[in-house]
């Protein structure tokens, strides 16, 4: 038996698998290592889940149905649980290039949920939605109970879509489902095109970084470790029998100012940031703040790292990458 992860060579689904595998499970991954970001860092964490026993890799474009059909075909059977965080990435990229998030968030959602209902041994079908379905709210903290029907990028729109195809797919055919809508996940092996990332290349180079409406922007940022554990934790609890699929918000319930991000990166990378400011993109939201109520009572989560913690590992990293 087996948990099929997608998105293997990304950032959450390279530390997902990675726990799976210390703690003795068979996992399949499978991820299609496109090019949005440095493909060089999709290989290595790649190269590191290789090196552990019970990993198997499925190179395969998610969203192309029969490349699907034919990979899955040998391991359907063996699928106890699917932990979907395949995705295309990026709140300001949907602007650019708008079918790669149809394509990948929502074709690649169906095509997904199709081979899943076939899977005999199936208990669970955990996937990645996104805080972003809150768009235009204002209220705060976010609540799984909040109106989401207002979304401010096209990216926020898909992932709204991938949780009303997971509540059809529930009701027409029974899997047991829970979405988890991310709140800015952070630390080493993180996403290059991450503010929090993105920055410190700026600043250890000594160019300027462009903070909007003055560095006043909040999030909720969660790292990596504690995210894996709400996961993993989540993960042995499907809905009942009957029940809809559950929405959960999964994040660290604290609203940190992008400025405090940057003067944690200033003190690891021991040097002063040359700050612009700009207006806040259209796409981008003022705050976001998780309220985790819901998750803490299915699965215990308490997420532990604060931003004072979790900066400094993850300059750690970033100076060993990149040699920095």
């Amino acid at each position: 038996m087996a948990i099929l992860v997608t998105g293997a060579a990304g950032f959450v689904g390279s530390f997902v698998a990675a726990a799976l595998l210390a703690r003795g499970e068979a996992v399949i991954g499978l991820d299609n290592v496109n090019s949005y970001y440095d493909v060089a860092l999709k290989e290595a964490r790649l190269a590191r889940l290789a090196a552990l026993p019970g990993f198997r890799f499925l190179r395969v474009d998610l969203a192309d149905r029969a490349a699907m059909e034919a990979a899955l075909a040998p391991v359907l059977a063996a699928v106890t649980e699917v932990v979907h965080l395949a995705a295309q990435a990026g709140v300001r990229y949907s602007m650019i290039d708008p079918y790669a998030y149809v394509a990948s968030n929502v074709m690649g959602q169906v095509v997904l949920l199709e081979q899943a209902r076939r899977m005999p041994a199936l208990r669970h079908f955990v996937y990645a939605s996104s805080s972003s379905v809150y768009g235009g709210n204002t209220e705060l903290p976010f609540r799984e109970t909040d109106r989401v029907d207002r979304p401010v990028s096209l990216y926020a729109a898909t992932k709204r879509a991938d949780e009303l195809i997971g509540q059809a797919y529930s009701h027409l055919y029974g899997l047991p489902q829970t979405g988890l809508r991310f709140f800015t996940v952070y630390g080493p092996w993180g996403r290059p095109d991450m503010a929090y990332y993105s920055f410190a290349r700026a600043i250890a180079a000594g160019e300027p970084i462009t903070l909007y409406e003055g560095g006043r922007l909040k999030r909720d940022f969660t790292y990596i470790d504690d995210i894996v554990e709400g996961i993993l934790g989540c993960l042995p609890h499907p809905p009942a029998a009957g029940e809809p699929a559950r929405l959960l918000n999964i994040g660290n319930h604290r609203a940190e100012a992008v400025t405090t991000l940057v003067r944690l990166l200033e003190e690891g990378l021991g040097r002063r940031a040359e700050i612009r400011t700009a207006p806040r993109p259209v796409a981008d939201v003022e705050e976001t703040f998780a309220d985790i109520t819901a998750i803490q009572a299915l699965a215990g989560f308490a997420p532990r790292t604060t931003l004072e913690e979790g900066i400094p590992r993850f300059v750690a990293w970033f100076r060993d990458w990149h040699r920095a």
